[in-house]
């Protein structure tokens, strides 16, 4: 009989929530009147709603029955934020599969309704029930695996939950013998009512009453149960709790019921309120809204999620009531993300947070050849056979690929730039980026315009633009002092969707050039032509090469020891005087002059400045890539890109029965499959062949290598991590701030 979900001591867990939740001062003082909690919750809130009429009046004037409607459609942001908060606490992830696990629940009570005339009643719950239950099976059969991978892989495996959940929406309609899902349903009742020229059907007034009724059921279940405390608990010291008796893993299963039931709730009252939308349930832009209530919040504080919410919907709905767009609205998060973190500073450097950041940046790194074998000439001249093989297969691509595929091959270069700029700014110095194709859409816009208006040789559209992305990266990468993991992650992604919408529109900046406007080739220094395929498909990888021994030396010299020591441990690499700050923003400066440098080569590899360029999907994909190849190495990086470019090269030429193997193993199922077996992604694959050959190698010159033997022993004796790769304590931390020391006093 199984034990039942309760707490054995209130208590002790209240203790624990308490002695969690901040670190004791470090010296006792008089308090003030400011120290105040409610009185600096009420100044807060006071500053908020000054800020909000100012943007809202001023800006967007709008009637108050549309003010009233974006408060409506900010209660359901609130019920997604609330999810999305609540799964960061219990499992220290973003959730970008929050909106689409309410979705397929969501569009089977529609179309329960709207398709097959169940009543309303039945119909909503039977949707509520499959959101609950899609909660834990995916719980259960998903995150459970990855219990102790590293936060940033999890994460990246929710965005893969998200597409299955999608393939899912698109294809539930079929079922019922509807090509997509239907739009609207009726109401269970037709009262309504008019706000001056809005009118608010019945849909609207359930909204109304249910969103605030969810999330009053949702702070008493967290307040007053049993359970609720020991989900507050687990968020807070999940290994504390489980020494208190909390079953953490049943826990953990209640939260993503939860998440699920919110979201289910949140799509089915948003359906009835503005439709439910084909495919995705929210989209990124709808996500970008709810992670700004959510970090507004600082994924604990309940009022401030749902009065971030609601205010976000407010402005929203008043600015696409005045202008008709909502491409101000981008900004507008971006900004409002960047100030309330900053003013949020003290709270994100606290220890608390500092030991929660190190599951973020938990990436395994590669180890180099052994010293016993990397000097023997078999060694070496197998290392030149391979590298002469890679030459030999990308010079004489062209010959083989045709040129349209040669084109691809020239696009192929630009993502493996990409690649190296994530490769410095999220490999080394653990800064996670969701916005680098923002950096992308810079270059690409610099260099369109230089070509333009000056005429500029490309060799120097190379260097000024990679300048130009350096210095908006720096700032940008400002906030990165006192913003490190998920909150750096979201602010970036908000750059993107306000660069896309905004900062590279053409609408609001007249001077850039449209898509209509093509852009030339300019000879090289005035002799040397690349508008052919193949010519620019050379001097693309000469590009890349040249970055690539840019990035090796960068790794080799001091500034890459130091950024990969404070990765592991910041606060040791300030023990020993090392600036810190400096090097987070080198490596910011070198991230984004590699990502603008790519979007040169974007620019004139197309031929046309895209409006979507700087596309936040776009940012995400490319994250992925670095993901799955393996983001503690070059090698991994490359790995990455060219397994997600090869399924799109050569899935048309393959016959029917493997075109859709390589259509599932690049989509979602994939995603998840390959970091669920493979969590060092595809590039762990390539050490792994290359030790096991260096290991039957030794033992054949019978050599001691003791690393490998180490991992031989390690792999016989237990199913545990390699000691040469486990992840990256304090100790190892310490050797490397002493290597970089230590190259500083040379």
């Amino acid at each position: 009989m199984s034990e039942p979900l309760v707490v054995g001591d209130d208590r002790a867990v209240s203790e624990l929530l308490t002695a969690s939740a901040e670190e004791p001062p470090a010296r006792s003082r008089r308090r003030s009147f400011i120290d105040d909690p409610r009185i600096r919750q009420a100044c807060n809130w006071l500053a908020g709603a000054l800020a909000f009429y100012w943007v809202v009046k001023r800006l967007w004037p709008a009637p108050n029955g549309i003010l009233v409607k974006g408060a409506v459609v900010g209660g359901l942001y609130a019920l997604i934020a609330l999810g999305i908060a609540l799964v960061y606490r219990a499992n220290r992830i973003v959730n970008f599969a929050q909106g689409d696990l309410g979705g397929l629940p969501a569009s089977l009570a529609v179309l329960l309704i709207a398709e097959s005339g169940w009543p309303y009643l039945p119909a909503i719950l039977v949707g509520l029930a499959s959101g609950v239950v899609l909660g834990v099976f995916i719980e259960f059969v998903i995150i459970r695996r990855f219990a102790r991978a590293p936060r940033l892989i999890l994460t990246v495996a929710t965005i893969g939950i998200a597409q299955l959940l999608v393939f899912g929406e698109i294809g539930l309609p079929r079922a019922f013998g509807a090509s997509v899902a239907p739009q609207s349903f009726p109401s269970p009742f037709n009262f309504s009512f008019h706000i001056g020229v809005v009118r608010f059907q019945g849909n609207d007034v359930l909204a109304i009453v249910a969103a605030p009724l969810a999330i009053a059921a949702l702070a008493w279940f967290l307040n007053r149960t049993h359970t609720g405390v020991a989900v507050r608990a687990c968020a807070e010291n999940a290994d504390r709790a489980s020494l208190l008796g909390v079953p953490v893993r049943r826990v953990n299963m209640v939260v993503w019921a939860v998440a699920g039931l919110l979201a289910t709730v949140g799509v089915i009252l948003r359906a009835g309120v503005v439709g439910l939308p084909i495919g995705s349930a929210l989209g990124l832009s709808v996500l970008l809204r709810t992670l700004t209530a959510a970090v507004l919040g600082r994924m604990e504080h309940m009022p401030t999620i749902v009065g971030a919410s609601l205010l976000i919907g407010m402005i929203e709905q008043a600015a696409v009531y005045h202008t008709g767009r909502a491409d101000a609205v981008d900004l507008v998060m971006f900004l409002v993300i960047v100030v309330a973190l900053l003013a949020q500073r003290r709270r994100l450097a606290s220890r608390a947070q500092e030991a929660t950041l190190s599951t973020w940046t938990a990436i395994r790194e590669v180890r180099p050849l052994p010293p016993e074998l990397a000097r023997l000439p078999a060694i070496q001249w197998a290392r030149r056979v391979l590298l002469a093989v890679v030459a030999l297969c990308v010079l004489g691509a062209p010959y083989v690929l045709g040129e349209a595929r040669t084109g691809l091959g020239s696009f192929l270069a630009s993502y493996l730039i990409i690649g190296l700029s994530l490769l410095i700014l999220a490999g080394w110095a653990g800064q996670i980026s969701l916005g680098q194709f923002a950096f992308v859409g810079v270059g690409s816009a610099a260099a369109a315009w230089m070509t333009l208006h000056w005429q500029v040789d490309l060799i120097l559209q190379l260097v000024l633009a990679g300048l130009l992305g350096a210095a908006v990266a720096v700032v940008i990468g400002i906030p990165a002092l006192r913003i490190r993991g998920l909150f750096l992650a979201v602010a970036t992604l908000a750059f993107t969707f306000a660069a896309s919408s905004y900062f590279l529109s053409t609408e609001h900046f007249h001077w850039l050039p449209d898509q209509f406007t093509p852009v030339p080739r300019l000879p090289l220094l005035g002799r040397i032509y690349v508008d052919s395929a193949d010519r620019y498909y050379y001097f693309s990888y000469a590009v890349l090469l040249c970055c690539i021994f840019a990035v090796v030396g960068m790794k080799r010299s001091r500034i890459g020891r130091v950024l990969i020591a404070t990765r592991e441990n910041e606060r040791a690499v300030q023990a020993y005087g090392i600036n810190v700050t400096g090097a987070k923003l080198v490596a910011f400066a070198a991230s984004g002059f590699l990502a603008a440098l790519a979007g040169v080569l974007i620019v004139h590899h197309d031929n046309y400045l895209y409006a979507g360029l700087a596309d936040p999907q776009s940012s995400i994909n490319v994250f992925i890539m670095v993901i799955i190849g393996g983001l503690g190495s070059m090698t991994g990086v490359f790995a990455g890109a060219v397994y997600l470019e090869g399924l799109t090269w050569f899935q048309g030429a393959l016959p029917s029965s493997l075109r859709s193997l390589f259509t599932i193993m690049g989509s979602g199922i994939g995603l998840v499959v390959i970091l669920m077996f493979l969590p060092g992604g595809v590039g762990s694959l390539i050490f792994k062949g290359r030790d096991r050959l260096l290991r039957e190698f030794a033992d054949r010159k019978r050599i001691t290598v003791p690393s490998l033997i180490a991992d031989s022993g390690v792999r016989d004796a237990t199913p545990t991590m390699p000691l040469a790769e486990a992840p990256p304590g304090p100790a190892k931390a310490t050797t490397q701030v002493g290597a970089a020391a230590t190259g500083a006093s040379r």
